[in-house]
């Protein structure tokens, strides 16, 4: 049914994992698909604010943050299943469609958190990766 499963990782939260990953994790094995993990290193937006942090800081957040997504990718899939792994730069649900776009997934699986008012049933990002993307989108709870 599948074919190429992507899971956005916010590496700093558990829970955008935690029950995501087994989700995608069922379902690669299930019908044989590949997965893909992904995190967004944000932008810095106005090139005044960049001009506070030293130069090639923003290379080395995306080093860290493919390090990080390595490591936890290690620790945390099974034996034998091997994730491709991506790190956006800039707007989370941007980067998210681009690199589901980019690599070709056809189902995107994420968590939404604990919805506040201002964001009753979704997360944010993930109420903007719904209405936005062409591909299905799986969002666990």
């Amino acid at each position: 049914m599948y074919k190429k499963i992507l899971v956005p990782i916010d590496l700093e939260q558990a829970s955008s994992w935690e029950r995501a990953l087994p989700s995608a994790v069922a379902m690669c094995q299930a019908f044989g698909a590949e997965l893909a993990l992904m995190t967004v290193v944000p932008e810095f937006g106005m090139a005044v604010v960049g001009s506070f942090f030293p130069e090639g800081y923003e290379t080395t957040m995306r080093e860290g943050a493919a390090q990080a997504l390595a490591k936890m990718a290690k620790d945390e899939l099974p034996p034998g299943l091997a994730a491709q792994l991506e790190v956006g730069h800039g707007t989370i649900y941007h980067e998210i469609g681009r690199v589901a776009e980019v690599i070709g997934a056809d189902l995107i699986v994420m968590a939404s958190h604990r919805p506040e008012l201002k964001d009753y049933l979704l997360g944010p990002n993930a109420a903007r990766v719904v209405r936005h993307s062409p591909l299905s989108v799986m969002v666990v709870r």
